[in-house]
């Protein structure tokens, strides 16, 4: 049930369309949508029923925001600003920057051809996309020695390797006419549309002209470049009549998951295919509309001439939005390529449902065998403490987050603890306490959810001290248990409540793999911590003895230079341009270069 601010908001929304944000309790944005009205849409949320993620999503929404626009087409580009804006973690991403590699032809006054990654509003012509680099880098290395253009860094006064290699029009040690470039260029074009019969048969004139004057080595490199052609440049199917070059969307939903096929259809082939699969808030096809929005967004990808997508679509918005005529087929090959797609979009969830059922069976199903041998009920994250220190020193603690089986990285925490005196045990349960009381007095500030299940490496000195402060400072009711290592600092067993008996479970079961693990885990996480914590304290140690060098000069060093070595082969002006003296340089130069 909304909250009363929620309910007050809700009823100031107006009827108009525009795009919402909704908020978490730390005011992230944590989703962003559009909307034809948004007095509808956004009630939708909080007066229906929901499952899936937009459950999860309808869960953590705390707040929410609205911006009016004018139109939809304003709507739709809002919409997509504001999701590369913040990154909404509900929302569909696609990252810039990432696609596939494409041939260019540069735009200068002797032009190069190279592959490009990037395809910019530069004036070149950009050819693609390519399944792969090899095939990119294959098709240009071809082209090189058939249609050669520039291949050196220009002029030089004298005839650059490839010249005499006959890979390079020569502007090395003369002008090269630009109809010459453009004539090769013409040729370029055609080859990289299909058009390749005129090539074949050129090919095949040379080679024969070459065994027919007995110069084989040339005869056996033109035979190489026609069985090029066969295996690569006409390997693909061709499945259109015309030569149109268009990308196809189509998609599939279930289960509250859209699968999403993009087919590039270039010179009347299927040059590359995208698969992408995505767990969805709103409806598929608004969902849909946000990717291809998206996918254009995206600087690298050079915009076909036509793009078809399947029925239901806004179309129209989508073409004003884009420039780009966008439709609907009806009837005939273009209808067939739009079902083939839906077809592999459908093949591609399935087969996502059953990797998932497997995987379920190795994270969730693993972690429920846990709780099963504890006798709690199932949960979904478990988070696990270690402590690190050399003989009391330096202590740290480290916690590591597994949600339904899983790593969940961006949620682990590294802590320096307070020196304390006495024997290990008393370190033990010291840094326990500290720790528990330190993570969990956060989440109780910052109202976040607590986590199912609570594991100490270490045994019943830390199982009973994080289950006291819990308990009687807290006042939280959390199942602690102690991970048990054998005499091979191997995971065992589990302690758990007032027995003294570890639980054992069965080492060739999911459940145990899994609490080896989260052990192993949260030990390297905080092995890890330490380390650097302890070379950074060695290091400033090492400055302090050094006279002239103060916090501020020491802070200096550590962070542009990390370790004594690097400061011993730094200059003495690398060493001053931090700001530092020449005199204070010279003396840590020499004091460390004493140092053995």
């Amino acid at each position: 049930m909304a909250s009363a601010h929620i309910e007050h908001k809700l009823a100031l929304l107006p009827d108009e369309p525009g795009c919402y944000q909704m908020k978490d309790l730390n005011g992230k944005i944590i989703y962003v949508g559009k909307a034809k009205n948004l007095k509808n849409r956004v009630r939708s949320y909080f007066k229906s029923s929901h499952d899936g993620k937009t459950a999860q999503l309808v869960a953590n929404i705390a707040d929410f925001d609205y911006i009016v626009t004018s139109s939809d087409k304003e709507a739709f580009l809002l919409e997509i600003t504001l999701i590369q804006k913040w990154q909404p973690y509900y929302n569909i991403k696609l990252k810039k920057g990432t696609g596939y590699p494409y041939i260019k032809i540069t735009n200068e006054r002797d032009p190069k051809i190279m592959i490009s990654g990037d395809v910019r509003k530069d004036g070149a012509y950009y050819f693609g996309p390519y399944p792969n680099v090899y095939a990119a880098e294959e098709t240009m290395h071809f082209l090189q020695k058939v249609y050669p253009l520039r291949r050196c860094n220009g002029y030089q006064g004298r005839p650059c390797l490839y010249y005499h290699m006959g890979q390079c029009l020569g502007p090395c040690w003369h002008e090269v006419p630009k109809a010459e470039y453009d004539a090769q260029i013409a040729k370029i074009k055609s080859f990289l549309d299909g058009n390749t019969g005129k090539v074949r048969a050129e090919l095949t004139k040379q080679m024969k002209t070459a065994a027919a004057d007995l110069e084989f080595e040339r005869a056996a490199e033109l035979r190489d470049q026609l069985h090029y052609i066969e295996v690569t440049v006409e390997k693909q199917k061709i499945i259109s009549t015309d030569r149109t070059q268009r990308d196809i969307f189509n998609f599939y939903m279930d289960k509250g998951w859209i699968s999403i096929q993009v087919f590039f259809i270039r010179q009347a082939r299927l040059m590359k295919r995208e698969s992408r699969l995505f767990p969805i808030v709103n409806s598929a096809e608004e969902e849909f509309e946000s990717f291809i929005m998206q996918f254009y967004d995206r600087k690298n990808n050079v915009r076909p001439k036509e793009v078809l997508v399947p029925k239901g679509v806004n179309n129209a918005v989508l073409a004003e939005v884009l420039d780009l005529p966008v439709r609907t087929p009806q009837r005939g090959e273009k209808r067939d390529l739009m079902a083939l797609a839906k077809k592999n979009a459908r093949i591609k969830l399935e087969e996502k449902f059953r990797l998932l059922e497997l995987d379920n069976r190795t994270t969730i199903g693993a972690q429920n065998e846990i709780m099963d041998a504890l006798g709690l009920p199932h949960g979904h994250v478990i988070e696990a403490f270690d402590h690190s220190h050399i003989q009391g020193t330096d202590p740290v603690s480290a916690m590591v987050q597994f949600v339904d089986g899983q790593a969940e990285k961006t949620n682990y925490r590294k802590y320096k603890l307070a020196q304390a005196e006495g024997d290990h045990s008393a370190n033990e349960d010291a840094n326990t306490r500290e720790v528990i009381r330190r993570r969990y007095t956060r989440l109780l500030k910052e109202h976040a959810a607590l986590p199912d299940l609570i594991l100490m490496d270490g045994g019943a000195i830390e199982m009973n001290a994080a289950k006291d402060v819990l308990v009687n400072e807290l006042n939280l009711d959390i199942p602690v248990a102690g991970m048990v290592k054998n005499n091979k600092h191997k995971t065992a067993a589990l302690l758990f409540g007032d027995q003294d008996d570890p639980i054992d479970l069965d080492p060739k079961s999911q459940g145990f793999y899994l609490l080896e693990r989260i052990q192993d885990e949260v030990h390297r996480f905080a092995i890890t911590f330490h380390r650097q914590l302890r070379n950074k304290n060695s290091l400033s140690s090492r400055l302090e003895t050094i006279s002239g060098v103060g916090p501020r000069t020491r802070a200096k060093l550590m962070r542009e230079f990390k370790t004594i070595p690097h400061i011993r082969e730094a200059s003495v002006a690398d060493i001053q341009a931090l700001g530092i003296s020449k005199t204070v340089a010279q003396a840590i130069k020499v004091s460390l270069a004493a140092e053995p």
